[in-house]
Protein backbone atom coordinates (compact mmCIF):
# COMPACT_ATOMS: atom_id res chain seq x y z
CA UNK A 1 0.00 0.00 0.00
CA UNK A 2 1.19 3.26 -0.73
CA UNK A 3 1.68 5.53 2.21
CA UNK A 4 -0.30 8.69 3.02
CA UNK A 5 1.24 11.85 1.79
CA UNK A 6 -0.12 15.11 3.40
CA UNK A 7 1.01 18.87 2.93
CA UNK A 8 0.27 21.94 5.35
CA UNK A 9 0.43 25.14 3.19
CA UNK A 10 -0.09 27.34 6.51
CA UNK A 11 0.11 31.25 7.77
CA UNK A 12 -1.74 32.94 4.55
CA UNK A 13 -2.16 36.59 4.72
CA UNK A 14 -5.60 36.18 3.29
CA UNK A 15 -7.19 32.29 1.82
CA UNK A 16 -9.83 33.00 -0.46
CA UNK A 17 -12.04 29.40 -0.64
CA UNK A 18 -14.77 30.84 -3.15
CA UNK A 19 -16.47 27.88 -1.09
CA UNK A 20 -20.47 28.12 -0.49
CA UNK A 21 -20.37 30.58 2.06
CA UNK A 22 -17.35 32.89 0.05
CA UNK A 23 -15.49 32.65 3.28
CA UNK A 24 -12.33 34.66 3.43
CA UNK A 25 -9.55 33.39 6.37
CA UNK A 26 -6.66 35.54 7.64
CA UNK A 27 -3.97 33.57 9.20
CA UNK A 28 -5.22 30.81 6.88
CA UNK A 29 -4.40 27.19 6.34
CA UNK A 30 -5.49 23.94 4.51
CA UNK A 31 -4.53 20.52 5.04
CA UNK A 32 -4.03 18.08 2.04
CA UNK A 33 -4.07 14.46 1.76
CA UNK A 34 -3.72 12.25 -1.32
CA UNK A 35 -4.44 14.95 -3.48
CA UNK A 36 -7.56 16.05 -1.17
CA UNK A 37 -8.45 18.99 0.66
CA UNK A 38 -9.03 17.69 4.60
CA UNK A 39 -8.89 21.00 6.64
CA UNK A 40 -9.16 24.52 5.38
CA UNK A 41 -9.58 27.58 7.57
CA UNK A 42 -7.54 29.47 10.57
CA UNK A 43 -3.92 28.36 11.59
CA UNK A 44 -5.28 27.86 14.63
CA UNK A 45 -7.88 25.58 13.96
CA UNK A 46 -5.88 23.05 12.40
CA UNK A 47 -6.19 19.68 13.69
CA UNK A 48 -3.07 18.08 15.63
CA UNK A 49 -2.09 15.80 12.43
CA UNK A 50 -1.54 19.31 10.70
CA UNK A 51 1.83 19.72 12.14
CA UNK A 52 3.18 15.98 11.53
CA UNK A 53 2.29 16.55 7.36
CA UNK A 54 5.17 15.25 5.42
CA UNK A 55 5.40 18.73 4.11
CA UNK A 56 5.14 22.23 5.71
CA UNK A 57 4.76 25.21 3.32
CA UNK A 58 4.64 28.88 5.11
CA UNK A 59 3.01 31.30 3.07
CA UNK A 60 2.87 34.34 5.15
CA UNK A 61 2.48 37.44 2.95
CA UNK A 62 0.93 35.31 0.28
CA UNK A 63 -2.38 35.24 -1.10
CA UNK A 64 -3.96 31.76 -1.27
CA UNK A 65 -7.06 31.17 -4.07
CA UNK A 66 -8.51 27.68 -5.99
CA UNK A 67 -6.60 27.13 -8.97
CA UNK A 68 -7.55 29.13 -11.37
CA UNK A 69 -9.38 27.28 -14.54
CA UNK A 70 -8.61 27.94 -18.32
CA UNK A 71 -12.22 26.96 -20.43
CA UNK A 72 -10.83 27.48 -23.87
CA UNK A 73 -7.76 27.59 -25.75
CA UNK A 74 -5.59 26.89 -28.67
CA UNK A 75 -1.84 25.47 -27.12
CA UNK A 76 -0.18 25.17 -30.46
CA UNK A 77 -0.73 28.78 -31.19
CA UNK A 78 1.46 29.84 -29.12
CA UNK A 79 4.29 28.67 -31.87
CA UNK A 80 2.54 31.83 -33.89
CA UNK A 81 2.00 34.87 -31.39
CA UNK A 82 2.62 37.98 -33.24
CA UNK A 83 3.00 36.94 -36.33
CA UNK A 84 3.66 39.48 -39.13
CA UNK A 85 0.24 40.68 -41.52
CA UNK A 86 -1.74 38.66 -38.42
CA UNK A 87 -1.54 41.28 -35.90
CA UNK A 88 -4.07 43.89 -37.37
CA UNK A 89 -6.62 41.35 -38.57
CA UNK A 90 -10.07 40.94 -37.68
CA UNK A 91 -10.96 37.03 -37.37
CA UNK A 92 -11.51 35.98 -40.78
CA UNK A 93 -8.90 37.50 -42.02
CA UNK A 94 -6.78 36.71 -39.41
CA UNK A 95 -7.13 33.08 -39.63
CA UNK A 96 -6.54 33.32 -44.00
CA UNK A 97 -3.58 34.43 -42.59
CA UNK A 98 -2.54 31.56 -40.36
CA UNK A 99 -4.01 28.31 -41.72
CA UNK A 100 -1.61 28.17 -44.59
CA UNK A 101 1.27 28.11 -41.52
CA UNK A 102 -0.68 25.85 -39.01
CA UNK A 103 -1.06 23.22 -42.31
CA UNK A 104 3.13 22.61 -41.61
CA UNK A 105 2.54 21.96 -38.21
CA UNK A 106 4.44 18.42 -37.14
CA UNK A 107 3.53 16.25 -33.90
CA UNK A 108 6.47 17.21 -32.37
CA UNK A 109 5.46 21.15 -32.43
CA UNK A 110 1.76 19.62 -31.20
CA UNK A 111 4.17 18.28 -27.75
CA UNK A 112 6.29 21.32 -27.39
CA UNK A 113 3.69 24.09 -27.86
CA UNK A 114 1.48 22.13 -25.12
CA UNK A 115 3.78 22.02 -22.78
CA UNK A 116 5.00 25.76 -23.34
CA UNK A 117 1.72 26.69 -23.00
CA UNK A 118 0.66 24.63 -20.04
CA UNK A 119 4.20 26.17 -18.39
CA UNK A 120 2.44 29.72 -19.00
CA UNK A 121 -0.69 29.28 -17.19
CA UNK A 122 0.75 26.99 -14.30
CA UNK A 123 2.73 30.61 -13.27
CA UNK A 124 0.09 32.42 -13.66
CA UNK A 125 -2.01 30.39 -11.27
CA UNK A 126 -3.67 27.76 -13.66
CA UNK A 127 -4.66 24.37 -11.99
CA UNK A 128 -7.17 23.09 -15.04
CA UNK A 129 -7.00 24.03 -18.45
CA UNK A 130 -9.38 22.86 -21.78
CA UNK A 131 -7.94 22.77 -25.23
CA UNK A 132 -9.47 22.96 -28.30
CA UNK A 133 -6.99 21.42 -31.07
CA UNK A 134 -9.25 21.16 -34.04
CA UNK A 135 -6.43 20.63 -36.95
CA UNK A 136 -4.48 17.73 -37.65
CA UNK A 137 -2.08 18.00 -40.48
CA UNK A 138 1.32 15.53 -41.11
CA UNK A 139 0.51 13.33 -39.01
CA UNK A 140 -0.83 14.80 -35.81
CA UNK A 141 -2.94 13.58 -33.02
CA UNK A 142 -4.75 14.66 -30.05
CA UNK A 143 -2.37 12.03 -28.15
CA UNK A 144 0.42 14.43 -29.17
CA UNK A 145 -1.00 16.91 -26.88
CA UNK A 146 -2.39 14.56 -24.08
CA UNK A 147 0.92 12.56 -23.78
CA UNK A 148 2.87 16.28 -23.53
CA UNK A 149 0.39 17.17 -20.82
CA UNK A 150 0.79 14.39 -18.65
CA UNK A 151 4.40 15.39 -18.11
CA UNK A 152 3.00 18.53 -17.05
CA UNK A 153 1.15 17.44 -14.26
CA UNK A 154 -1.68 19.83 -15.25
CA UNK A 155 -5.25 18.84 -14.71
CA UNK A 156 -6.87 18.61 -18.50
CA UNK A 157 -9.96 19.02 -20.62
CA UNK A 158 -8.99 17.79 -24.16
CA UNK A 159 -11.03 18.74 -26.69
CA UNK A 160 -11.52 16.85 -29.79
CA UNK A 161 -11.50 19.51 -32.44
CA UNK A 162 -12.42 18.98 -36.10
CA UNK A 163 -12.67 20.76 -39.33
CA UNK A 164 -15.47 19.23 -42.20
CA UNK A 165 -16.24 22.24 -44.91
CA UNK A 166 -13.14 23.69 -46.37
CA UNK A 167 -13.13 25.96 -49.08
CA UNK A 168 -14.49 24.07 -52.01
CA UNK A 169 -17.33 23.76 -49.70
CA UNK A 170 -18.26 27.45 -48.75
CA UNK A 171 -16.00 27.05 -45.48
CA UNK A 172 -13.44 29.02 -44.21
CA UNK A 173 -10.21 26.46 -43.89
CA UNK A 174 -8.50 25.77 -46.58
CA UNK A 175 -9.23 22.18 -47.80
CA UNK A 176 -6.14 20.11 -47.05
CA UNK A 177 -6.51 20.94 -43.39
CA UNK A 178 -10.52 19.56 -43.31
CA UNK A 179 -10.90 15.87 -42.78
CA UNK A 180 -14.26 13.87 -43.70
CA UNK A 181 -16.68 13.36 -41.22
CA UNK A 182 -16.55 9.58 -41.33
CA UNK A 183 -13.19 9.65 -39.91
CA UNK A 184 -13.41 12.78 -37.25
CA UNK A 185 -16.52 10.54 -35.73
CA UNK A 186 -14.17 7.31 -35.81
CA UNK A 187 -11.36 9.56 -34.11
CA UNK A 188 -13.65 11.02 -31.62
CA UNK A 189 -14.90 7.50 -30.24
CA UNK A 190 -11.17 5.98 -30.31
CA UNK A 191 -9.63 9.16 -27.88
CA UNK A 192 -12.69 8.90 -25.61
CA UNK A 193 -12.66 4.99 -25.25
CA UNK A 194 -8.50 5.55 -24.84
CA UNK A 195 -8.43 8.43 -22.80
CA UNK A 196 -11.50 9.83 -21.03
CA UNK A 197 -11.32 9.50 -16.86
CA UNK A 198 -15.49 10.19 -15.78
CA UNK A 199 -14.21 9.86 -11.67
CA UNK A 200 -14.40 12.47 -9.57
CA UNK A 201 -10.79 13.81 -9.17
CA UNK A 202 -9.95 13.08 -12.59
CA UNK A 203 -6.98 14.34 -14.07
CA UNK A 204 -7.65 13.84 -18.22
CA UNK A 205 -11.12 13.89 -19.61
CA UNK A 206 -12.03 13.91 -23.20
CA UNK A 207 -14.19 16.38 -25.09
CA UNK A 208 -15.69 16.80 -28.52
CA UNK A 209 -15.56 19.94 -30.22
CA UNK A 210 -16.46 20.39 -34.03
CA UNK A 211 -14.34 23.90 -34.73
CA UNK A 212 -17.16 26.51 -35.78
CA UNK A 213 -20.24 26.64 -37.86
CA UNK A 214 -17.98 27.79 -40.88
CA UNK A 215 -15.83 24.60 -40.82
CA UNK A 216 -17.97 21.93 -39.85
CA UNK A 217 -21.80 21.00 -41.29
CA UNK A 218 -24.51 20.77 -39.33
CA UNK A 219 -24.67 16.49 -39.58
CA UNK A 220 -21.38 16.35 -38.01
CA UNK A 221 -22.63 18.90 -34.96
CA UNK A 222 -25.68 16.72 -34.98
CA UNK A 223 -23.59 12.90 -35.00
CA UNK A 224 -20.89 14.74 -32.61
CA UNK A 225 -23.48 15.51 -30.02
CA UNK A 226 -24.90 12.61 -30.50
CA UNK A 227 -21.78 10.53 -29.86
CA UNK A 228 -20.73 12.79 -26.57
CA UNK A 229 -24.02 12.19 -25.03
CA UNK A 230 -23.49 8.36 -25.35
CA UNK A 231 -20.43 8.57 -23.80
CA UNK A 232 -21.24 11.34 -21.22
CA UNK A 233 -18.59 13.84 -22.46
CA UNK A 234 -18.63 17.45 -23.16
CA UNK A 235 -19.35 19.20 -26.07
CA UNK A 236 -17.59 22.10 -27.00
CA UNK A 237 -17.27 24.69 -29.89
CA UNK A 238 -16.90 28.68 -31.08
CA UNK A 239 -20.02 30.68 -31.19
CA UNK A 240 -21.53 34.46 -32.29
CA UNK A 241 -17.87 35.35 -31.68
CA UNK A 242 -18.13 38.05 -34.42
CA UNK A 243 -20.97 40.25 -36.39
CA UNK A 244 -19.58 38.25 -39.35
CA UNK A 245 -19.70 34.34 -37.84
CA UNK A 246 -23.30 35.97 -37.20
CA UNK A 247 -23.95 36.96 -40.63
CA UNK A 248 -22.59 33.97 -41.78
CA UNK A 249 -25.04 31.59 -39.67
CA UNK A 250 -27.46 33.48 -40.72
CA UNK A 251 -26.84 33.21 -44.77
CA UNK A 252 -25.86 29.54 -44.58
CA UNK A 253 -28.49 28.37 -42.09
CA UNK A 254 -31.06 30.93 -41.68
CA UNK A 255 -31.18 31.33 -38.55
CA UNK A 256 -29.01 33.12 -35.11
CA UNK A 257 -26.14 31.05 -33.82
CA UNK A 258 -28.41 30.49 -30.67
CA UNK A 259 -31.09 29.17 -32.91
CA UNK A 260 -28.35 26.50 -35.04
CA UNK A 261 -26.65 25.04 -31.17
CA UNK A 262 -30.63 24.54 -30.22
CA UNK A 263 -31.71 23.16 -33.66
CA UNK A 264 -28.80 20.57 -33.09
CA UNK A 265 -28.73 19.71 -29.73
CA UNK A 266 -25.78 21.62 -28.69
CA UNK A 267 -27.64 23.28 -25.29
CA UNK A 268 -27.20 22.06 -21.53
CA UNK A 269 -25.02 21.13 -19.18
CA UNK A 270 -22.86 19.03 -20.62
CA UNK A 271 -21.85 21.89 -23.59
CA UNK A 272 -20.07 24.74 -23.28
CA UNK A 273 -19.70 27.86 -26.34
CA UNK A 274 -16.03 30.24 -26.62
CA UNK A 275 -17.03 34.11 -26.68
CA UNK A 276 -20.47 34.41 -27.47
CA UNK A 277 -19.82 38.31 -28.35
CA UNK A 278 -22.76 38.49 -30.23
CA UNK A 279 -25.40 36.44 -28.20
CA UNK A 280 -28.79 37.75 -28.75
CA UNK A 281 -31.44 38.12 -26.12
CA UNK A 282 -33.10 34.76 -26.86
CA UNK A 283 -29.77 33.15 -26.61
CA UNK A 284 -29.40 34.71 -23.61
CA UNK A 285 -32.58 33.04 -21.79
CA UNK A 286 -31.69 29.56 -23.70
CA UNK A 287 -28.43 29.30 -22.09
CA UNK A 288 -29.49 30.69 -19.13
CA UNK A 289 -32.57 27.77 -18.88
CA UNK A 290 -30.59 24.96 -20.37
CA UNK A 291 -27.35 25.98 -18.42
CA UNK A 292 -25.22 26.09 -21.33
CA UNK A 293 -22.31 27.48 -20.21
CA UNK A 294 -19.95 30.66 -22.25
CA UNK A 295 -16.28 30.72 -22.46
CA UNK A 296 -15.59 34.08 -22.27
CA UNK A 297 -12.01 35.51 -23.74
CA UNK A 298 -11.80 39.10 -23.12
CA UNK A 299 -8.50 39.47 -24.74
CA UNK A 300 -8.94 37.46 -27.44
CA UNK A 301 -12.14 39.61 -28.40
CA UNK A 302 -10.15 42.79 -27.57
CA UNK A 303 -7.31 41.78 -30.23
CA UNK A 304 -9.73 40.82 -32.72
CA UNK A 305 -11.45 43.31 -32.70
CA UNK A 306 -14.67 41.56 -32.08
CA UNK A 307 -16.85 43.34 -29.70
CA UNK A 308 -17.25 42.72 -25.74
CA UNK A 309 -19.18 39.63 -24.50
CA UNK A 310 -22.33 40.67 -22.25
CA UNK A 311 -21.13 38.80 -19.16
CA UNK A 312 -22.70 40.68 -16.73
CA UNK A 313 -25.88 39.77 -18.14
CA UNK A 314 -24.96 36.52 -18.76
CA UNK A 315 -24.26 35.96 -15.24
CA UNK A 316 -27.25 37.59 -13.88
CA UNK A 317 -29.36 36.10 -15.82
CA UNK A 318 -27.76 32.94 -14.36
CA UNK A 319 -25.77 31.36 -17.15
CA UNK A 320 -22.82 29.51 -16.05
CA UNK A 321 -19.45 31.59 -17.25
CA UNK A 322 -16.19 30.68 -17.00
CA UNK A 323 -12.62 32.46 -18.30
CA UNK A 324 -10.48 31.37 -21.34
CA UNK A 325 -7.17 32.66 -22.46
CA UNK A 326 -8.14 31.56 -26.33
CA UNK A 327 -5.76 30.80 -28.15
CA UNK A 328 -2.39 32.16 -28.20
CA UNK A 329 -1.81 33.52 -31.49
CA UNK A 330 -4.92 35.72 -30.81
CA UNK A 331 -4.12 37.14 -27.13
CA UNK A 332 -1.17 36.37 -27.48
CA UNK A 333 -0.65 35.56 -23.38
CA UNK A 334 -1.19 32.51 -21.17
CA UNK A 335 -1.69 34.60 -18.14
CA UNK A 336 -5.11 33.57 -16.39
CA UNK A 337 -4.53 36.72 -13.61
CA UNK A 338 -4.28 39.02 -16.84
CA UNK A 339 -7.53 37.47 -18.06
CA UNK A 340 -9.69 38.16 -14.84
CA UNK A 341 -8.35 41.79 -14.55
CA UNK A 342 -9.51 41.96 -18.08
CA UNK A 343 -13.20 40.52 -18.07
CA UNK A 344 -13.67 42.68 -14.75
CA UNK A 345 -12.78 45.98 -16.43
CA UNK A 346 -14.36 44.83 -19.82
CA UNK A 347 -17.90 44.49 -17.97
CA UNK A 348 -17.40 48.14 -16.60
CA UNK A 349 -16.73 49.24 -19.82
CA UNK A 350 -19.47 47.11 -21.50
CA UNK A 351 -22.49 48.28 -18.99
CA UNK A 352 -20.77 51.55 -18.19
CA UNK A 353 -20.93 51.01 -14.94
CA UNK A 354 -18.09 50.81 -12.26
CA UNK A 355 -20.12 47.97 -10.41
CA UNK A 356 -20.89 45.77 -13.29
CA UNK A 357 -18.02 43.20 -12.17
CA UNK A 358 -16.12 43.35 -8.75
CA UNK A 359 -12.64 41.71 -8.04
CA UNK A 360 -13.76 38.55 -6.52
CA UNK A 361 -16.71 38.40 -9.21
CA UNK A 362 -13.73 37.89 -11.58
CA UNK A 363 -11.86 35.67 -9.46
CA UNK A 364 -15.05 33.99 -8.71
CA UNK A 365 -15.85 33.54 -12.63
CA UNK A 366 -12.19 32.39 -12.95
CA UNK A 367 -12.50 29.56 -10.70
CA UNK A 368 -16.13 28.28 -9.53
CA UNK A 369 -17.46 29.15 -12.60
CA UNK A 370 -14.70 27.66 -14.69
CA UNK A 371 -15.52 24.45 -12.98
CA UNK A 372 -19.23 24.58 -13.71
CA UNK A 373 -18.34 25.10 -17.29
CA UNK A 374 -16.16 22.53 -17.19
CA UNK A 375 -18.87 20.41 -15.29
CA UNK A 376 -16.89 19.41 -12.12
CA UNK A 377 -18.25 19.93 -8.49
CA UNK A 378 -14.57 18.74 -7.78
CA UNK A 379 -12.26 21.46 -8.10
CA UNK A 380 -12.76 25.35 -8.21
CA UNK A 381 -13.17 25.93 -4.28
CA UNK A 382 -11.15 25.28 -1.42
CA UNK A 383 -13.38 22.90 0.85
CA UNK A 384 -13.15 19.52 2.91
CA UNK A 385 -13.38 16.43 -0.32
CA UNK A 386 -12.20 18.63 -2.95
CA UNK A 387 -9.40 18.27 -4.91
CA UNK A 388 -6.48 19.94 -3.73
CA UNK A 389 -5.24 22.67 -6.64
CA UNK A 390 -4.62 25.66 -4.96
CA UNK A 391 -2.24 28.73 -5.83
CA UNK A 392 -0.41 31.47 -3.54
CA UNK A 393 0.28 34.90 -4.63
CA UNK A 394 3.63 37.04 -3.09
CA UNK A 395 1.83 40.23 -2.24
CA UNK A 396 5.01 41.66 0.06
CA UNK A 397 6.35 43.32 -3.23
CA UNK A 398 6.32 46.48 -4.55
CA UNK A 399 3.54 46.02 -6.95
CA UNK A 400 1.51 45.25 -4.40
CA UNK A 401 2.53 47.88 -1.68
CA UNK A 402 -0.22 49.93 -0.55
CA UNK A 403 -3.10 47.19 -1.38
CA UNK A 404 -2.36 45.06 1.86
CA UNK A 405 -5.99 46.35 3.11
CA UNK A 406 -7.68 44.25 0.62
CA UNK A 407 -4.85 41.95 -0.91
CA UNK A 408 -7.19 39.56 -2.79
CA UNK A 409 -8.94 42.56 -4.57
CA UNK A 410 -5.16 43.92 -5.16
CA UNK A 411 -4.63 40.60 -7.23
CA UNK A 412 -6.77 42.27 -10.34
CA UNK A 413 -6.45 45.99 -9.39
CA UNK A 414 -2.55 45.80 -9.36
CA UNK A 415 0.01 44.17 -11.69
CA UNK A 416 -1.01 40.65 -12.62
CA UNK A 417 1.37 38.47 -10.51
CA UNK A 418 3.02 35.30 -10.62
CA UNK A 419 2.13 32.53 -8.57
CA UNK A 420 4.83 31.76 -6.35
CA UNK A 421 3.40 28.58 -5.46
CA UNK A 422 1.25 26.13 -7.60
CA UNK A 423 -0.39 22.93 -6.47
CA UNK A 424 -2.27 20.11 -8.25
CA UNK A 425 -3.76 17.09 -7.13
CA UNK A 426 -1.98 17.97 -3.69
CA UNK A 427 1.38 18.14 -5.54
CA UNK A 428 3.43 20.97 -5.64
CA UNK A 429 3.98 22.35 -9.53
CA UNK A 430 5.42 25.88 -8.67
CA UNK A 431 7.85 26.63 -5.98
CA UNK A 432 9.36 29.85 -5.21
CA UNK A 433 7.84 31.01 -8.74
CA UNK A 434 9.57 28.48 -10.64
CA UNK A 435 8.05 25.71 -12.48
CA UNK A 436 8.97 22.13 -11.20
CA UNK A 437 7.49 19.56 -14.06
CA UNK A 438 9.94 21.07 -16.89
CA UNK A 439 13.00 23.49 -17.21
CA UNK A 440 11.96 26.21 -18.75
CA UNK A 441 14.77 27.80 -20.35
CA UNK A 442 15.58 24.63 -22.00
CA UNK A 443 11.32 24.40 -23.51
CA UNK A 444 11.48 27.86 -24.67
CA UNK A 445 14.66 27.34 -26.55
CA UNK A 446 12.94 24.09 -28.25
CA UNK A 447 9.60 26.31 -28.80
CA UNK A 448 11.47 28.84 -30.20
CA UNK A 449 13.57 26.73 -32.97
CA UNK A 450 10.28 25.47 -34.08
CA UNK A 451 8.38 28.68 -34.05
CA UNK A 452 11.55 29.64 -36.17
CA UNK A 453 10.67 26.52 -38.61
CA UNK A 454 7.22 27.06 -38.95
CA UNK A 455 7.36 30.28 -40.14
CA UNK A 456 10.34 30.13 -42.26
CA UNK A 457 8.95 26.74 -43.79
Amino acid sequence: MTPSRSLLIHSALCLATFDDARREVTDGAVLVRDGRIVAVGNRADMPAEAWTADERIDASGHVITPGLINTHHHMFQSLTRAVPGAQDCTLFDWLRRLYPIWARLTPEMIRVSTQTAMAELMLSGCTTTSDHLYLYPNGCRLDDAIEAAQQMGMRFHASRGSMSVGEANGGLPPDCLVDSETAILKDSQRLVEAWHDPADGAMLRIALAPCSPFSVSRELMRDTAALARHYGVGLHTHLAETAADVAYTREKFNCTPAQYAEQLGWIGSDTWHAHCVCLDEHGLDLFARTRTGVAHCPSSNMRLGSGIAPVARMRARGVAVGLGVDGSASNDTGHMVLEARMAMLLARVRENNPAAMSARQALEVATRGGAEVLGRDDIGQLAVGKCADLVAFDVRGLDFAGTLHDPLAALLFAAPAKAALAVINGRVVVRDGQLLPVEAPVLAAQHNRLARQLLQA
